[in-house]
């Protein structure tokens, strides 16, 4: 059976421009019919799959986290199922989720693969795949530009957080509420984690599952710039969180307040402000994944 699916590619993506007519070439070949609709804007892609819904199947998106970011509300809404093309630069979801970076296999995923219910946070309105943070996360992301992201490369979130890390010295203060507790910290970063990857392939925690309907957060409590040097190589798998001056938090929702709004960034996108209010959705949309 033929399906009808919604192509909706970010040409401004690392490898969106470049790869946008094999994507199209492998789908045909794959026996999908396509609406393909193209923004220099990503914040119009929840109206264009609005403006579609009851004409598709699927809606197939093709460029990184950030793009994914912004269909995700949109998602949620038509509850219309996602396929992934990882056309950027980190493409942490593809990672969490076991999507190939081959194009000709990320596409026969699409056709072939099997539908998964993942979980998504919820912080101030805003739904997120991957990790919303605050702290040195946001200043990297002011600082990752697009020409850094295609000199560079996956590596340009380690290049630019060792810039952002030599600049950055003072903690600021916060408070964590959990249903039960109430935690007032010093931090230079807390990150609240629904999936399992981001920033390039560091894990939030060791065993984190994006369909585990759990929130996992961490914060990064430390007293001088060098000592997140040695957390580092710790972040790559998630074992930062056994470390000394890293507080470890797991649960459904958590609340943080700071003496003043600290901007959030969601999936790699600044989206809203402290005071915030963060839950996880379970099983809230349905991704096409590689079969088990």
């Amino acid at each position: 059976m033929t399906l009808c699916a919604l192509l909706l590619v970010n040409r401004h993506a690392r490898h969106g421009q470049a790869r946008l007519l094999e994507a199209i070439n492998h789908l045909k070949a794959l026996d999908f019919q396509l609406i393909e609709e193209s923004t220099e804007h990503p914040k119009h892609l929840h109206q264009i799959i609005h403006k579609y819904k009851d004409q598709v199947d699927l809606v197939i998106v093709g460029g990184g986290d950030g793009t994914l970011n912004a269909v995700v509300d949109a998602l949620v809404e038509t509850q219309l199922p996602l396929g992934i093309l990882p056309l950027g630069t980190a493409n942490d979801l593809a990672r969490t989720l076991g999507i190939s970076n081959s194009l000709p296999e990320a596409c026969r995923t699409i056709a072939q693969g099997e539908l998964r219910r993942i979980d998504l946070g919820w912080v101030n309105g805003k739904h997120f795949f991957n990790v919303a943070s605050m702290g040195l996360s946001v200043k990297i992301t002011r600082q990752l530009t697009k020409e850094i992201k295609r000199r560079w490369g996956v590596l340009a979130y380690a290049v630019t957080a060792l810039q952002v890390i030599w600049k950055s010295r003072r903690p600021f203060s916060a408070e964590i509420r959990t249903k039960d507790r109430v935690f007032r910290v010093r931090t230079v970063q807390i990150a609240v984690g629904n999936g399992r990857y981001y920033g390039g392939g560091m894990a939030i925690v060791p065993d984190a599952s994006i369909d585990d309907q759990r929130l996992d957060l961490y914060s990064l409590e430390i007293n001088h710039w060098w000592e997140i040097i040695t957390l580092l190589p710790a972040m790559r798998n998630g074992r930062h969180i056994h470390r000394q001056n890293v507080r470890a938090l797991h649960g459904r929702e958590f609340e943080i307040y700071t003496q003043k709004p600290r901007a959030i960034n969601t999936d790699g996108e600044i989206t809203t402000y402290t005071p915030a209010k963060f839950s996880v959705i379970p099983k809230a949309i349905a991704v096409l994944v590689p079969p088990v």
